[in-house]
C-alpha cells in the first residue's frame, strides 16, 4: 500500500512508530495530486517546496522528541478558511490576490498538533451561493462531488489528503461526503473556533472535517477538545443498551429512492446485529424548520455581505445579489420568528434525546446528481445545522448510477464525544459494502 492510501489514523500511527516519515506522505500524496488533480480539480493552491519543507522539520521535531497528535499529517483547506502561507480567494474573482496575514484558529490549532498544510481546496463561491467549484466527483466527472465544501471532500475520498476541513452553513460537510462516501463530522455548532473565516451565517457556520473513517475524525476531535486528549472512541463497546433512532425527518417527501435504500439498508443491517432501533417522528413545530433555516441563512448572509455587495457589487455574483439583498434586513421581525421556531425546537429535540443515544436519517436526497450546475440541495441537513447539534456522515450504499450514497447519525446537542463513540462501534455495522470512494479508487488500482 502506498502511504497516500492509508487513513489519517493509520498514517498517523505509522509515523508515531517510526515506520512513515512525514516527507514520504507528503511526496506521495502530492505525486497522488498530480496524477489525479487533472480530472478531479480539488485543489486551487498548492506550494510543493513549501509542503516538503514543512513536512520535513515535522519530522526533525518529532526526532527531537516533539509529539503532536497530527504529526507529520498533510491536511487541506476549504479556501474560505484564512491560511498565512497561501492565498484565501473564496474562489471568487474579487479575491485572488488575498493572502491573509494570520492562519484562522482552525488552521493553527490542526499546525500546532502538527499537521502539514498540503493546500487550498475548491469550494463554492463564499462557500455560499457563487459560481461553483470545478472539482469533479472522483468516481465520475459527469458528476458533481457536492458543495460547498467540494474540494475537501473529493480530495480525501480520492486518496490524495488524509484529512481536510470544510464548514457547513446548511448541508456542505455531510452532504459531500455522502456523495464521495467518506465520512465527516459537523460539529455542535460554535463548539469549534470560526475565527479566521468569512461567515456566511453567524449563527449556522460550522468548521468540520473529511476523513476515511471514524478514527480519522476522532483523530482530529481530540485536538480540538471534542475527545479527551489520547482518547479513543471505543469501537469494541456492547450494542446492548444502545438506543438508535431512525428519523425520516419532516424533509421524507424530498427523498429520492436511493436514499430511501440507504436510510432502509442502515435500519436492518443495525436490527440484524441486534441494536435496538425504533421509528422516530418529530413534533409538529420541526415542520417550520426549513423555511426557518432559509429565513437566518438569507438574513444573516445579507448583513454578513453588506458591504461587499454595495463596495464590490459588479464584481459580486449575480446568485449573490439575488440571495442576499440588503433588503432582508429590513424585516428583522421575520429573522426574530425564525430564531424561536428554532429555540422551539431544540427544546423539543432535548427530550427526543432523553430516549435515544443517537438518531440515523439522510445524509442526502440520494446519490450525487449529474453535472455540474447544481451541488445538490441540503434538504436533509439544513435543518440539523440551524439546531446546531454535531452530525456525523457514515457511508451506507450506491445509488443507480453506482455513486455512494451515505447516512448521517445525530447525537444532542453537544455530545460530540457520544457520538463519536457511538459512530465508532455502528459505522462497521452500516458501512459494509465498501462503498466509499476511497475504496472504490484502491479496488480499481
Amino acid at each position: 500500500m502506498e502511504p497516500h492510501q492509508l487513513s489519517a489514523a493509520e498514517a498517523a500511527r505509522q509515523i508515531r512508530e517510526g515506520c512513515l516519515t512525514g516527507e514520504a506522505l507528503m511526496r506521495s500524496c502530492l505525486d497522488r495530486v498530480d496524477a489525479r488533480d487533472p480530472v478531479v480539480k480539488a485543489w486551487l493552491a498548492i506550494d510543493r517546496e513549501r509542503a516538503v519543507q514543512a513536512a520535513r522539520e515535522q519530522d526533525k521535531r518529532r526526532r527531537d522528541g516533539a509529539r503532536g497528535l497530527l504529526s507529520g499529517l498533510p491536511f487541506g483547506v476549504k479556501d474560505m478558511i484564512d491560511t498565512a502561507d497561501l492565498p484565501t480567494t473564496h474562489n471568487s474573482p474579487a479575491f485572488q490576490r488575498n493572502q491573509p496575514v494570520h492562519d484562522a484558529a482552525c488552521v493553527a490549532r490542526a499546525r500546532h498538533a502538527g499537521a502539514v498544510l498540503l493546500g487550498k481546496t475548491d469550494t463554492v463561491e463564499f462557500a455560499a451561493f457563487g459560481r461553483v467549484a470545478a472539482t469533479t466527483h472522483p468516481l465520475n466527472a459527469a458528476h458533481t462531488p457536492g458543495g460547498s465544501s467540494a474540494g475537501s471532500a473529493a480530495a480525501v475520498a480520492d486518496l490524495q489528503v488524509p484529512f481536510a476541513f470544510g464548514t457547513q452553513t446548511g448541508g456542505s460537510l455531510i452532504r459531500p461526503a455522502s456523495f464521495n462516501g467518506v465520512y465527516a463530522l459537523k460539529p455542535t455548532w460554535g463548539r469549534v473556533s470560526a475565527e479566521g473565516v468569512k461567515l456566511l451565517a453567524v449563527s449556522l457556520d460550522t468548521i468540520g472535517w473529511y476523513g476515511r473513517g471514524v478514527a480519522d475524525l476522532a483523530l482530529v476531535a481530540q485536538v480540538f477538545r471534542l475527545l479527551p486528549p489520547d482518547a479513543a472512541p471505543e469501537d469494541d463497546a456492547p450494542l446492548r443498551g444502545l438506543r438508535v433512532g431512525i428519523c425520516r425527518s419532516p424533509q421524507w417527501p424530498s427523498i429520492e429512492p436511493a436514499g430511501e435504500r440507504a436510510l432502509e439498508a442502515a435500519a436492518q443491517r443495525l436490527r440484524d446485529a441486534g441494536v435496538t432501533i425504533a421509528d422516530v417522528t418529530l413534533p409538529a413545530a420541526f415542520n417550520d424548520m426549513s423555511a426557518a433555516h432559509l429565513t437566518v441563512i438569507e438574513t444573516e448572509g445579507a448583513a454578513a455581505f453588506l458591504d461587499l455587495l454595495e463596495s464590490r457589487r459588479d464584481s459580486m455574483h449575480p446568485a449573490m445579489l439575488e440571495r442576499l439583498s440588503p433588503d432582508r434586513l429590513d424585516k428583522p421581525e421575520v429573522l426574530r420568528d425564525a430564531y424561536r421556531v428554532a429555540e422551539r425546537c431544540r427544546a423539543e429535540l432535548d427530550r427526543v434525546f432523553g430516549d435515544y443515544d443517537v438518531l440515523v436519517t439522510p445524509a442526502a436526497r440520494g446519490e450525487a446528481p449529474h453535472g455540474h450546475a447544481s451541488t445538490g440541495e441540503a434538504v436533509f441537513n439544513a435543518m440539523w445545522s440551524l439546531l446546531h447539534v454535531p452530525c456525523l456522515a457514515v457511508p451506507c450504499t450506491t445509488g443507480p448510477n453506482g455513486l455512494p450514497v451515505g447516512i448521517q447519525l445525530i447525537a444532542a446537542e453537544h455530545e460530540d464525544a457520544k457520538l463519536l463513540r457511538v459512530a465508532a462501534r455502528l459505522a462497521p455495522i452500516i458501512d459494509i459494502e465498501g462503498t466509499g470512494t476511497g475504496k472504490a479508487v484502491m479496488n480499481a488500482e
